[in-house]
C-alpha cells in the first residue's frame, strides 16, 4: 500500500474566530491523529487592518506573498497533496498555481459561497438574494456594497472572481472539491463548477464531546450575533414565550446590542457573551434543545453536530443544508424560516415534552456516532486524498 505520509493544510484565520476554524483545527488534528505529517500555512485576518483596503483586496486576487511563500514550503516539505481550507482574502487562488508547478494535487474545502457570491451568504437585507449568481460580473453585488458595506472591497471580489473564473483557476488548478452538503455541492454546479470534481464530506467533531445525562434548564442559541443568523426572529419569538421557555444566547457580532438590550428586558433571556469551547460543551448538555433560526443557505451547521455528540436535540429553520441534518420528530423540530410564530410555537411544543426532547437528543447521539466522528471522517477524507494522488492511504486503523 501506497502510504499518506504528509501534507500542507492551508487556511487562513477569520478576525471573529468561528466554525471554519474550528473545523481547520479538527481536520489537522485528526490527520496527526492517524500518522499523517501535517505541515501548515496560516495566515490571519487580523492583518487586513494594517495592510489596508487596496492592498487586502489586491491580494484577495493574487497574494505574491503566498505563492513565494507557498513555494517555498512546497519545496522543503515535498507533501504529497496540498489541501486549501480557507483562502480569503489574503492567500488567493495563486497558491494552486505554486502546488501545480511542483507537482502537487490540490484538494480545497468549500466552507461558504465566496466563488459565487461577494458576501459569501447568498443574502442581503434580511433576505436570500442570488442576484450575482451565473454573471460573468458581480455587479448587483458591488452596486449593494455586499462586502462589508464596501463598494470598493465588493469591486475587488467581484474581479477575483471573474479573473479566476476566465482563468480556470478553480476549474484546472484544483483537482477535488470538498462540499459540507448536497445543498452546497449543488449550488457549486449551478455556479458552473464540474461535478465530478466535488465530493460531499460533512464536518465532524475531534476531539469529541461525551454524551450528557444532566438535567435540561433552557433552550441554548449559540454561535455569531449576527441578522443572517436569525437573530432579530429569534428575540421576537421570545416577546412571546420568554415567560414560559428559558433562553440563555451565546456568542458576539453585530446583533450584540439588540440581544443584550432584550436580556436586560425580558425575563427568562440571559446572554452570556462570547464562551470558550469547553463552556459551551457544557451549556448544551444542560440544554433542552440547541437553536439554529440562521435565514442564509448555511454550507452545514457546525453547531447542530456539537449539539447531537452531547444528547440535546435541534430546533431549527427548514431550509439550505441544515435539513439535511434535522430529521423533524427524530433528531429534533424545523420551524418555517423567518417565522417567530412558527419558532415560539415549536419551542413552546420541545419545551412541554422533555421525555420527547431526551429521545430526539439520544437519537441524535446515535446520528452523530454514525456519521460525525473523527473515525468517519478519516474513512471519507481517505478516498478523497486516495484519488488525486494516485492511491496513496491513510495508514490508520479505529
Amino acid at each position: 500500500m501506497k502510504r499518506l505520509e504528509s501534507i500542507l493544510m492551508v487556511h487562513n484565520y477569520y478576525q471573529e474566530r468561528g466554525g471554519e476554524d474550528l473545523s481547520f483545527e479538527a481536520e489537522r488534528r485528526a490527520l496527526e491523529h492517524a500518522g499523517v505529517t501535517v505541515h501548515t500555512y496560516i495566515d490571519s485576518n487580523y492583518r487586513v487592518d494594517s495592510l489596508g483596503g487596496l492592498r487586502s483586496g489586491l491580494r484577495c486576487i493574487w497574494s505574491l506573498e503566498a505563492h513565494r511563500d507557498v513555494s517555498r514550503i512546497l519545496r522543503e516539505t515535498r507533501p504529497q497533496l496540498m489541501h486549501v481550507q480557507n483562502s480569503f482574502p489574503l492567500v488567493s487562488p495563486s497558491i494552486y498555481y505554486a502546488a501545480q508547478a511542483m507537482g502537487v494535487p490540490v484538494v480545497q474545502s468549500i466552507r461558504n459561497y465566496r466563488l459565487l457570491c461577494p458576501s459569501a451568504i447568498f443574502y442581503r437585507d434580511n433576505h436570500i438574494c442570488e442576484d450575482c449568481m451565473g454573471k460573468r460580473f458581480a455587479w448587483p453585488g458591488v452596486l449593494h456594497s455586499c462586502y462589508r458595506g464596501s463598494r470598493a472591497g465588493t469591486a475587488a471580489i467581484a474581479a477575483m472572481q471573474t479573473i479566476h473564473h476566465t482563468i480556470g483557476s478553480w476549474e484546472n488548478k484544483v483537482d477535488h472539491f470538498i462540499s459540507l452538503s448536497q445543498f452546497g455541492r449543488q449550488k457549486l454546479i449551478e455556479g458552473g463548477l464540474p461535478p465530478e470534481k466535488i465530493t460531499v464530506k460533512p464536518n465532524f467533531v475531534y476531539p469529541e464531546p461525551e454524551p450528557s445525562e444532566e438535567p435540561r434548564e433552557f433552550v441554548l442559541f449559540v454561535g455569531r450575533l449576527s441578522e443572517e443568523k436569525g437573530i432579530e426572529t429569534m428575540l421576537k419569538a421570545w416577546e412571546m414565550i420568554h415567560h414560559e421557555v428559558p433562553l440563555v444566547i451565546a456568542g458576539r457580532g453585530p446583533s450584540s446590542g439588540i440581544v443584550e438590550e432584550a436580556a436586560n428586558r425580558l425575563d427568562g433571556v440571559t446572554w452570556l457573551g462570547a464562551q470558550t469551547i469547553d463552556s459551551i460543551y457544557d451549556l448544551m448538555g444542560r440544554a433542552t434543545a440547541i437553536l439554529f433560526p440562521s435565514e442564509w443557505y448555511e454550507t452545514f451547521g457546525r453547531v447542530v453536530i456539537e449539539a447531537y455528540a452531547r444528547a440535546t436535540p435541534v430546533i431549527a429553520s427548514n431550509l439550505g443544508a441544515i435539513s439535511e441534518l434535522v430529521i423533524p420528530g427524530e433528531t429534533g423540530l424545523l420551524f418555517e424560516p423567518a417565522s417567530p410564530e412558527t419558532l415560539a410555537s415549536t419551542a413552546r411544543e420541545m419545551w412541554a415534552n422533555p421525555d420527547r426532547a431526551r429521545k430526539m437528543g439520544r437519537f441524535g447521539r446515535e446520528l452523530f456516532e454514525q456519521h460525525y466522528t473523527a473515525d468517519q471522517h478519516l474513512a471519507s477524507i481517505d478516498q478523497i486524498y486516495a484519488s488525486v494522488t494516485g492511491g496513496a492511504r491513510i495508514d490508520y486503523q479505529p
